[in-house]
């Protein structure tokens, strides 16, 4: 650990008890990260960090809600005092898919259920990101990551509350960018397609199942034949994606929407 590429990195992640927030975790510290844990649960997240600890990696947790703006910034600014500094902020928090009528049509989602994806996933990127940044701009260095997914850009049938949402995600990575940069702090978004290991992909899998009557592996491959590789992407190919461009080796690369879909996306 002491040779990977995040060696002597402070990173804060929330959603860290998820399946995609604690494969980054998990990765992070692989890379020699110095990493924070939050979850609404504190003792789903010590669970992840007693795992990353085992391995022999540097972890922290704290039962935190990535929706309370009071609670992130109270916790950002806990780990800035305790450790001097923020450099990786990371936030994999969602919905549930059946909150944001993941499969249906256009035509039969409710207002409610549309605007779900937008009260969580970009909300909570917006709270996260910006308590991160305050800190970033005043040692002037720092990198944000965002995530997104394939319904971003691709014509995936039954996406539209994830896809819109996942869209503004994007469009705010570029204006974050834009507003920090002058200040030595990056934003990039990591756009990912259907990870079919993710809680979020397999209870959608089970939606679909029931709503059409058809077998999950049906579905499983309807996703993976979306791609130009027909393979499914997993949270670990995220992960790694994701720790890379938190790295110094992609020092240069700020306001991009890194398309690890496997073509499902073409850009």
């Amino acid at each position: 650990m002491s040779n990977g590429i995040l060696n002597g990195k402070v990173a804060i992640v929330f959603g860290a008890a998820g399946s995609v927030g604690s494969a980054v975790a998990k990765e992070f510290a692989a890379e020699g990260a110095d990493v924070f844990l939050s979850g609404r649960t504190e003792a789903s997240v010590n669970a992840v960090a007693r795992e990353i600890v085992a391995a022999g990696g540097k972890a922290h947790a704290v039962a935190v809600d990535a929706l309370d703006e009071a609670a992130v910034t109270a916790h950002v600014d806990s780990v800035a005092k305790e450790t001097g500094r923020i450099d990786i902020e990371f936030n994999a928090v969602g919905a549930s898919p059946a909150e944001y009528g993941n499969g249906k049509n256009v035509l039969d989602i409710p207002v409610e259920e549309f605007i779900v994806g937008v009260n969580t996933m970009l909300k909570t990127q917006y709270i996260t990101a910006r308590a991160a940044a305050r800190h970033m701009v005043k040692q002037k260095a720092g990198t944000i990551v965002l995530l997104t997914g394939a319904p971003a850009g691709a014509h995936i049938e039954g996406a539209t509350s994830i896809g819109s949402a996942c869209g503004a995600v994007e469009a705010f990575t570029r204006n974050l960018a834009l507003d920090l940069a002058p200040h030595g702090v990056r934003a990039v978004c990591v756009r990912s397609s259907a990870m079919l290991d993710s809680r979020t992909i397999q209870r959608t899998m089970d939606m679909i199942s029931q709503q059409m009557g058809i077998p999950k592996e049906q579905i499983a491959a309807r996703i993976e034949g979306l791609t130009m590789m027909k393979k499914g992407a997993s949270v670990y190919d995220m992960a790694r994606a994701v720790a890379f461009v938190a790295s110094d080796k992609a020092r240069m690369m700020t306001s991009n929407v890194i398309n690890s879909t496997g073509g499902a996306v073409e850009d």
